[in-house]
Parts: structure tokens; C-alpha cells; sequence
């Protein structure tokens, strides 16, 4: 999902993938659609390098942010858990945890400058450069929320600080390249660190095609590409990055599982709809506490409570969570995968529209997940891979409204490409169940009309 707000999110998307500085050419308009546009391939090949270090940048700075998290969530969960004579992962000591994760991360919000960016609940995953004196406060807030348990990804935040620092240094150092081509070099670098590999990025700004229509795609995606590709190199080489679940290894059913697969998708599309229509009313409650301290308090207070019910799996972004289901599978009935699943929606919910600092991609994918186990418990003759694949594609192109992030996730997550068709047909099907649903996201509430004049 891309934010188009304001008239800077607008050129971001306008041109997030236009060539790598201005042509004076394309200032005369032309009275030919069909004339043809010189590429400036020479800068071009002078943007590679700054792209391909601040895709290496874009990798660090997650890698990072993640490191101190982890650790931080180490030292929290096990070593004061212990001080205070409570169990780990206890009810109580998870409803103090993610309290006290609403309180801390409330202050920040309250105190630092810039009050760590703008509400999460009304940006898409890209939205506007943020000023560098924000982002020391969403990077706090970020770590926070991490390290607490919060059911929210560090994809929102992530890119966000380092699409405002590429941005500030790009102009910089190269003033005569425009921000929506440091944007997308950011967006891209960022995506490839995230994922391990290049191909996110690419599916996603293909997928967008935005920019002048007469510059070839591949040229208009190059320089961010060269981004996505270094950052996720780097990543891949520095940290165990693996998103696939152990689902076994799926026997192709014919045409009776793409059959299926639809259905799947369909029914946890409708699932994730659920979670759609429940955004807005659960963000306007959350805005009645106009303090967000008290806000972000109350909403990890309702955070714990719901750990509390659906234990430890249900608890941090997910991704590490969701690859312990296949653990769980010989203890877990159909109703307890669909209660995990349940659980991980309304804790999505609940954080991101009570200004929790955070991204809605890795939880949807656990709750996609936890469908697919909860299918295949329920009608074993369903294949398990093909059930957690169609299931996470459903719930994810409700979410996301991204077709191509769909599928990229579910290959991540169920890598077998024989699937792949069936992948691909659950999502068209999906789509056309969504498609002119609101989205996931609550929309600033339009200007008053102004009183004309006395």
C-alpha cells in the first residue's frame, strides 16, 4: 500500500521510479506521443554507486535496529522477568510487558521531537520524507515496540527512518537528483535488506509503473534495483534470514486443489476483511484518549490481555512465530490454530490503530499461516502447503491490496513453485472480493469547508 497524501507523497509516487536526473528535453512538450526519450544511461551508471551504498546502508540500519531490539527483548522477557520472580512468558508477566511497553513507547511519542512521525494507523507503508529530527524518536519507538512484543512488523518504521535519511543525505551530496528517485532507492534497499532478495522490490515497483511511460521499465527501475540488490546481499551475508515454514513437501491434487486453493483464499480473504471493516471503528475508540500516553498505555494494556489468552505464539511481529506452528501441530486442534489466528487479528488491530510504531505485513502473514494449519487440522485430506500458502495469498491481497507482495510472500513462505499456479489463481480470485473494499488504513478526516469572508 502506498501513500498518496499530501503533495509530496504525491511526487513520490509520480515518480518513484523516473530516471536518475532531470532532462531539460522534457520540459518541451512534444506534439508526437510516440517521440521517442533518450535514456541518460551515463547517469545511470554515475547513480549505481551511491545506490548500491545506501542499499548496503538500508541493511545495516535494519540489521541494527533489530540487534539492539533482540537483545533488548532478551533482557526484558527473561533476565527482569526473573528479578521480579515471574515466569518468562507468564500472563502476568505479559500483561506487565506490554503495558509497560504502551507506557514507554506513549512517552516518546509525547516528548520526542516530532512525536515519532505521524499517526501509523493513516499511512500506507510509504508515505512522505519524514524531517531528520523525527526519526531518533520512531527509531526509539521502534525498538520498543519490538522488543515489548508488539504485534506489528518493523517494515513501516524502517523504511520510513531510512527513507528520511536517504533523502536528506541524497540531497546533499547530490542535489541535482530529485527526492522521489532517493525515495525509491531507500523504498528498494530497504525492501531487499527486509526480505533477502531483490525481487519484492522489483514486483512492487513494477507493479506501481509509475514515471514517464516512454522510459523503458527496467530503466526506470535500475537505480533502485541496484539498491535492493546490494541490501539484500548484505543482509543475506550478515544474518540468517529464512522465511519459509517446515509445511512438508506438497503432491500435486490436480485441478480438485486449485479448486480448493480458491476456496482457501477466498475464505481467508473474507477473514482479513473482518479485520478491514474493524480499522477505522477501533482507530476512532483509540482517538477518543486524546493523551497518547494514556492512549498507547491502554491500547498495550489490551495488547497483554490478549497475549495473556493466546500465549507466547501469538506475541512479537510473527515471523519467528509462525515458523513454531509445525512444532505445535501434534498439541494443536483446528479450533486452537483458529484461535491463534483470532488472537494475532485483533492484537493487529488493536496496535495499529492505538499509535503503536509499526508495520501489518509479518503479523498478517502469521495469521495466515495459523488459517492454513487450522484447515489442514480440520480436513487433513487438505494439502498443508497448499492450505498455508492460499491462505496467507487471501489474507495478504486483503491487507495489502498488493497482488505481486501477495505472491512474492507466499513463495517465501511455502517454497515449492509447483504451487506457484495455484498461488497465482487464488489471488485473482481473492482480488475480485476485495477489490473496491475500503482498505486497510483510516484516512485522515478531509478540511472543513472554509467560511467565505465577511
Amino acid at each position: 500500500m502506498i501513500d498518496q497524501g499530501g503533495p509530496e507523497g504525491k511526487d513520490a509516487v509520480a515518480g518513484v521510479t523516473q530516471a536518475a536526473h532531470h532532462d531539460p528535453r522534457s520540459d518541451i512538450v512534444s506534439t508526437v506521443d510516440e517521440a521517442p526519450f533518450h535514456v541518460p544511461v551515463g547517469a545511470l551508471i554515475k547513480l549505481a554507486v551511491p545506490a548500491a551504498v545506501m542499499g548496503v546502508f538500508c541493511s545495516l540500519s535494519l540489521l541494527a535496529l533489530s540487534t539492539v531490539a533482540e537483545r533488548l527483548s532478551g533482557w526484558l522477557w527473561d533476565d527482569v522477568s526473573a528479578a521480579f520472580g515471574f515466569e518468562a512468558h507468564s500472563d502476568a508477566w505479559t500483561i506487565i510487558m506490554l503495558t509497560g511497553t504502551g507506557l514507554l513507547i506513549g512517552l516518546v511519542v509525547r516528548y520526542a521531537p516530532g512525536h515519532a512521525g505521524p499517526d501509523p494507523a493513516t499511512v500506507e507503508l510509504v508515505a512522505e520524507p519524514l524531517r531528520p529530527v523525527v526519526l531518533p524518536g520512531l527509531a526509539a519507538a521502534l525498538i520498543l515496540m519490538l522488543a515489548g512484543g508488539v504485534s506489528l512488523g518493523p517494515e513501516n518504521p524502517i523504511i520510513g527512518i531510512n527513507v528520511g535519511i536517504i533523502v536528506w543525505v541524497g540531497l546533499k551530496l547530490f542535489p541535482q537528483v530529485n527526492v522521489p528517485v532517493w525515495l525509491a532507492i531507500a523504498v528498494s534497499g530497504t525492501l531487499g535488506a527486509m526480505f533477502g532478495t531483490p525481487v519484492a522490490a522489483a514486483l512492487l515497483l513494477s507493479e506501481l509503473n509509475a514515471g514517464d511511460k516512454r522510459i523503458p521499465l527496467w530503466d526506470r527501475l535500475f537505480a533502485p534495483l541496484v539498491a535492493a540488490t546490494t541490501g539484500a546481499l548484505t543482509t543475506m551475508t550478515l544474518a540468517d534470514l529464512d522465511l519459509s515454514v517446515d509445511v512438508g513437501t506438497y503432491v500435486d491434487g490436480g485441478l480438485k486443489d486449485l479448486g480448493l486453493g480458491i476456496l482457501i483464499s477466498l475464505g481467508a480473504a473474507a477473514f482479513g476483511l473482518v479485520a478491514v471493516y474493524l480499522f477505522v471503528p477501533f482507530h476512532r475508540v483509540f482517538q477518543k484518549i486524546k493523551h497518547p500516553v494514556l492512549m498507547l498505555t491502554a491500547g498495550g494494556l489490551l495488547l497483554g490481555v490478549l497475549g495473556a489468552i493466546g500465549g507466547e505464539v501469538t506475541l512479537f511481529k510473527g515471523l519467528k512465530q509462525m515458523q513454531e506452528l509445525p512444532g505445535l501441530a501434534a498439541s494443536t486442534t483446528a479450533l486452537g490454530f483458529l484461535v491463534f489466528a483470532v488472537v494475532k487479528l485483533f492484537a493487529l488491530l488493536v496496535a495499529a490503530t492505538s499509535g503503536f510504531r509499526g508495520g501489518r505485513i509479518f503479523p498478517t502473514l502469521f495469521i495466515g499461516v495459523a488459517l492454513g494449519f487450522a484447515i489442514h487440522q480440520a480436513w487433513p485430506t487438505v494439502s498443508l502447503p497448499l492450505a498455508v500458502g492460499c491462505a496467507c495469498v487471501g489474507i495478504l491481497v486483503a491487507a495489502t491490496r498488493s497482488g505481486w507482495l501477495s505472491i512474492f510472500m507466499a513463495v517465501a513462505v511455502v517454497p515449492q513453485m509447483v504451487l506457484l499456479p495455484a498461488f497465482l489463481l487464488a489471488t485473482l480470485v481473492a482480488w475480485l472480493l476485495v477489490t473496491n473494499r475500503p482498505e486497510l488504513i483510516a484516512r485522515p478526516a478531509p478540511p472543513g469547508p472554509v467560511a467565505p469572508p465577511a
